[in-house]
């Protein structure tokens, strides 16, 4: 279900009749004021059909009779209290309300991996120098920094890196540092012994030690806690860990990649991270550039969201990019950087009638910006190990914070989910761009 940008997911059963509409008593309730009480029912079945009950805002769904992959916007059919046939990933309109309804597995003969949604794609010269580059790191057993804009691939190069070592058959662990408060994050990294503290019935490994002879990788580094910080910086000097409770530390063989979107030099000296963590963890450091630098990687990483989308959706035609949708993509600016394209193919996908996405299944910011300015690109960092980020356009980041509070109704916890970013990162972008924080309602 698409509401404005956003996309939500309700599962569905196997087979039966499903009400929708905006009603308690509907089976799945849509909370906007285009939806009616009882707005249609979806039969459910080896048949998939829609069936309309009258609704105020119409149920529309694709009028096959009629061409769409020359239109610049899809043809639909209003229907009026009738029950049509719909495929498996056929968009349908309930007012302004778009939903699609799609399979949880993959239909038998077919690689439920393939086609892949997230690999690399390296087309700029600047990318291939950086994973050349982290190639001949990935054989070390240095720490790594990886540096970038939100959104920008931190995660994708730091399992290269994992996958490009001698590690690749060892675990590799991805923990978000911002997504935990300080005392569990403690727990789940160092683990503790029975009884260290209420409710530890049995000792328990962290994981530090569950990932031994792999990778961990520290998203989101620069939101540690000084604690944590103090914590951390023991494990990396000594190679040994000290679980919450215990005496003996025990040895760990572990490779660890950071990242973060923070300028860390500038956290050192404002004492926010501690310089002696930076140290050790910047081993080598690689910044990513961001999107709007390396425009040449947009219409392929675009095809590669938009296959695995049409995978996801079942769709049974290829979809593709029509060269006007194409021309958006690369004039706007992406300050979500790969994040952000990635979104709003699958909301494209979702959105398109026929197989070729057209500007109309775009965000209407999208077309806007990319109609009214031209792309300012950055010129890339010359080299990959340079310890700067890359800055980012602060008019077009905050005009996307503004949105997402929008969207959001002014849940400031919702919008930094929404744009990638931790809750106390997107506090201090509202402060830094001069925007008032929204009050919570009394």
């Amino acid at each position: 279900m698409v509401v404005g940008d956003t996309i939500s997911v309700t599962a569905l059963p196997a087979q039966g009749l499903v009400t929708l509409g905006r009603g308690q008593d509907c089976d799945v309730c849509i909370d906007n004021r285009s939806v009616s009480r009882r707005h249609a029912i979806l039969h459910l079945g080896p048949v998939l059909r829609i069936q309309d009950l009258g609704s105020a805002n119409g149920t529309f769904v694709r009028d096959a009779r009629l061409p769409s992959d020359t239109a610049s916007t899809h043809p639909l059919r209003k229907l009026a209290k009738e029950t049509i046939e719909i495929a498996v990933g056929e968009r349908v309109n309930l007012g302004s309300i778009t939903i699609v309804v799609r399979r949880t597995a993959a239909p038998p003969g077919r690689d439920p991996a393939s086609p892949p949604d997230d690999g690399m794609v390296v087309r700029d010269p600047v990318m291939h120098e950086l994973y050349e580059q982290v190639t001949r790191a990935a054989r070390s057993t240095i720490s790594v920094l990886v540096l970038g804009e939100t959104g920008v691939g931190k995660e994708v190069l730091a399992r290269t890196i994992h996958q490009r070592s001698p590690r690749a058959s060892g675990p590799f662990l991805e923990l978000n540092c911002a997504a935990l408060p300080p005392s569990l994050l403690e727990a789940e990294l160092f683990g503790h012994e029975k009884n260290a503290f209420t409710g530890a019935n049995q000792a328990r490994a962290g994981l530090l030690e569950s990932t031994d002879r792999g990778t961990i990788f520290l998203d989101e580094v620069g939101e540690l806690p000084a604690s944590i910080q103090v914590k951390l910086l023991r494990v990396l000097e000594d190679r040994k860990v000290l679980r919450i409770g215990g005496r003996t530390p025990r040895q760990l063989d572990v490779r660890f990649v950071a990242a973060t979107n923070r300028d860390l030099e500038a956290e050192v000296a404002s004492k926010n991270f501690r310089q002696d963590l930076y140290f050790r963890l910047n081993g080598v450091s690689f910044v990513i550039p961001p999107l709007r630098a390396r425009i040449t990687e947009v219409a392929p990483l675009a095809e590669r969201f938009l296959a695995a989308a049409g995978h996801m959706l079942d769709r049974i035609e290829r979809l593709r990019l029509s060269p006007d949708t194409l021309g958006y993509l690369e004039r706007y600016a992406w300050p979500g950087n790969v994040r952000e394209l990635r979104n709003v193919i699958e909301r494209a996908a979702v959105l398109a009638s026929g197989d070729t996405l057209v500007p109309a299944d775009l965000p209407g910011h999208i077309t806007r910006i990319a109609r009214g300015t031209a792309r300012a690109v950055e010129p890339p960092t010359s080299s990959p190990a340079a310890s700067t980020l890359v800055p980012v356009k602060a008019t077009a980041e905050r005009e996307k914070i503004l949105q997402a509070l929008e969207q959001c109704a002014g849940n400031q916890t919702r919008a930094a989910k929404l744009l990638g970013m931790s809750l106390r990162t997107l506090v201090n972008r509202l402060t830094e761009y001069g925007v008032t924080r929204p009050r919570k309602p009394s």
